[in-house]
């Protein structure tokens, strides 16, 4: 296990001079460096430090109060020692909590405290799902600029021959074929740039993330100012065993997947708050019980005019208050307690709901997903890719028209493009679906998420 950790932060250690020297970031990279980078896991864990410290806090007695004092001063001569009543005196108070006021509010914040890891849990599953979107809409829009600059070369070489053709007057191309050859061209440049402008907003989004964090501040000059994602698609895999038939059978139990959801770390932060909740209650139930005080105090006393010692004196005491009239306010404290008791398990049974609506939506898009990448697969990029080929060669041998063979080639770079584009919604529907089913630790090991790299 501890050769385990290790490799895991020598290589959060090289990742970034990996970016320096290659400039180019696989996904499960992007998503260490924001794991391991993100500021908010850093104050997470300060908060939980200060919540501990605070539970200790609580549960001491507050601190003794002590009190000195001369009493019985005689105004008419200030002679201390005149009469027997003046002393010198000093006393120690000491208050004590209703109950097991002390002990619970301890615990109530002792179990506050546990919230944190679970809350750093579910941070990190959505950075996972958040830099996966990113990056796959980073390679996105970057293959999509491959696929048009090679078929930008493809066209510009179809101009050069409708031109060509057009000069020598040999064959059937016409003026309008080679005004359409141009045109194409400079609308595939269009869409180029518009493609060059959605990978840079990618980029820059993505980039957000993986700037180096060293839990004081930031090193920008850490970061490359232009880097690229690889141009291998990983693949990203369902987390769930509920869902393990689902790419087969595309069936599963709702039942099922609530049950998963309880140990997603958002749902267990709410059993943490309602298990603080009912510390709470608790706590409100002591404000029937007095509250006690202990007092003592020594007084010291002069001697006599006359030389006779005069005894000094010792004094103790209790106080207390009595909750008589609880209707108004102790009543009232703990009704509130309950109910807010109460509300708690409404909120984790709304996220819950949430959650399984999220689910079951995302679940349905990759269905349909997985349906459309068969057609294009089994079909529609064949076809498409034969019937360039047959209008191309129809056009060669004198029996086609030019602008067919335009259509041709532009039909199956929007299917390419098109296909590109399933592929990639449908690991980015994967990444939001295993959001949902992250645990405690899952969000600790990347090892199982990215088969390919």
């Amino acid at each position: 296990m501890m050769i385990k950790q290790s490799r895991f932060l020598l290589l959060l250690t090289l990742v970034p001079c990996l970016l320096q020297a290659q400039q180019t970031i696989t996904l499960k990279q992007a998503v260490q460096l924001a794991q391991s980078n993100d500021p908010w896991l850093h104050g997470s864990k300060l908060k939980q430090t200060a919540m501990e410290h605070k539970s200790v806090a609580s549960g001491s007695l507050p601190d003794p109060n002590v009190s000195i004092s001369m009493a019985n001063i005689p105004v008419d001569s200030w002679d201390l020692d005149q009469e027997g009543m003046t002393q010198f005196k000093v006393g120690v108070s000491q208050m004590f909590p209703r109950g097991d006021s002390l002990a619970i509010k301890e615990r109530q914040l002792t179990i506050e405290a546990s919230v944190f890891p679970l809350l750093r849990a579910d941070r990190k599953a959505k950075l996972q799902a958040m830099v996966s979107e990113l990056w796959l809409d980073a390679f996105l829009a970057q293959q999509t600029i491959t696929l048009i600059e090679s078929d930008r070369a493809l066209f510009e070489q179809m101009a050069e021959v409708a031109r060509a053709s057009y000069s020598n007057a040999i064959g059937k191309t016409r003026q309008q074929d080679v005004i359409r050859a141009q045109l194409e061209i400079v609308q595939l440049e269009d869409r180029l740039q518009t493609e060059k402008l959605a990978y840079e907003s990618a980029m820059t989004r993505l980039s957000e993330w993986l700037h180096r964090y060293d839990q004081t501040n930031f090193e920008f000059s850490t970061q490359p100012a232009s880097f690229s994602v690889s141009d291998s698609l990983p693949q990203i895999k369902l987390k769930s065993v509920v869902l393990s038939s689902f790419a087969n059978t595309y069936q599963y139990d709702r039942n099922e997947l609530a049950a998963a959801f309880s140990q997603h770390p958002a749902i267990m932060a709410i059993d943490v708050k309602r298990k603080a909740s009912e510390q709470g209650v608790e706590l409100a139930k002591q404000q029937y019980k007095p509250k006690w005080g202990l007092n003592a105090s020594y007084g010291y006393r002069n001697d006599m005019p006359s030389g006779a010692e005069r005894a000094d004196l010792f004094s103790v005491g209790i106080t207390f208050d009595v909750p008589l009239f609880t209707k108004n306010r102790q009543d009232q404290v703990v009704s509130a307690s309950i109910a807010e008791s109460q509300a708690i398990k409404t909120e984790k049974l709304l996220v819950t709901k949430q959650m399984m609506s999220a689910v079951e939506k995302e679940l349905k898009q990759l269905n349909r997903l997985s349906q459309r990448q068969s057609i294009y697969q089994q079909q529609l990029l064949t076809q498409m890719h034969d019937q360039a080929e047959a209008s191309l060669t129809a056009y060669t041998n004198d029996d086609g028209d030019f602008a067919e063979v335009v259509r041709a080639r532009i039909a199956e770079l929007n299917a390419r493009i098109a296909a590109l584009k399933i592929d990639v919604e449908t690991l980015k529907t994967v990444a939001r679906i295993n959001y949902y089913f992250a645990t405690n630790t899952s969000a600790q090991n990347l090892e199982n998420d990215y088969a390919k790299q």
